[in-house]
């Protein structure tokens, strides 16, 4: 019998079980945030948010490290993340504040679940051309606000303005501002710096290393508002850094 003729073996049809099964941690919590939000429970919604980031660094992560990256597990982790990130903390800015709209009367009442969908489809959006794009573009920067980071900034502002004892009835238009932003940064070509770029081998310049402990600082003494204040501050950072390279920009001869 020629070697040739032998058949060959079918290939598995498995998956890697440890990434996503990471993947399916980051789901259940952006799950749970929606159910918890739709219960009243905003702290809770909150910190499941966070959790889901959590994974979600994770997951790409121990895929990477062990060798069991797929074309399945990137498509199943852009859909949690849609879940986590897109769904959740649009419902959950939608329960705490963005549904007071309804008592300013029938036409104002839709401007606050727009303002949820619009967060919600921006994120969609940026999902996509995030997967589009991979492995064209610049790793050290995102185009557009990351949505882990836009869902930070969703819920931090949600959980501090909580701590300082305010409620989302009487903040109703500060929450449509932050949720209309939100999903427009994402989907925006502003670049945010994505901490991808520095040097392999474990060195890096010492002003990181100094970010990161007042970082741990800023969280141990005050975990919500110093979450709202780290990722108002990344949010900032883009526009910020567009308008230097607009201002440093030399006018053409």
């Amino acid at each position: 019998m020629d070697p040739q003729d032998e058949p060959v073996p079918a290939r598995g049809r498995g998956i890697y079980l440890l990434p996503n099964l990471l993947t399916t941690g980051g789901l259940f919590a952006g799950f749970y945030a929606i159910l918890a939000a739709a219960s009243g429970n905003f702290e809770n919604a909150c910190i499941a948010v966070f959790v889901a980031g959590l994974f979600d660094g994770l997951d790409g992560r121990v895929a990477r490290m062990t060798g069991t990256t797929s074309e399945f597990g990137v498509q199943y982790d852009s859909l949690a993340d849609l879940v986590s990130f897109g769904m959740a903390p649009s419902l959950v800015m939608y329960h705490w504040a963005l549904v007071g709209f309804r008592a300013d009367g029938p036409v104002l009442a839709k401007v606050g679940w727009a303002a949820a969908f619009l967060y919600a489809a921006c994120a969609a959006l940026r999902l996509a051309r995030f997967n589009t794009q991979v492995g064209s573009t610049d790793k050290r920067w995102f185009i557009g606000l990351a949505s882990p980071a836009a869902a930070g900034l969703m819920v931090s502002f949600v959980w501090a303005m909580n701590t300082f004892g305010y409620g989302g009835q009487g903040l109703r238009w500060l929450a449509f501002a932050v949720t209309v932003a939100a999903g427009l940064l994402m989907v925006s070509r502003i670049k945010y710096f994505s901490f991808k770029g520095f040097p392999k081998g474990g060195r890096v310049p010492f002003f990181v290393m100094a970010l990161v402990v007042v970082t741990i600082a800023v969280l141990f003494i005050a975990q919500a508002k110093g979450l709202f204040a780290i990722a108002m501050v990344y949010v900032l950072s883009g526009p910020a850094w567009w308008l230097w390279t607009k201002l440093r920009r030399k006018p053409a001869a």
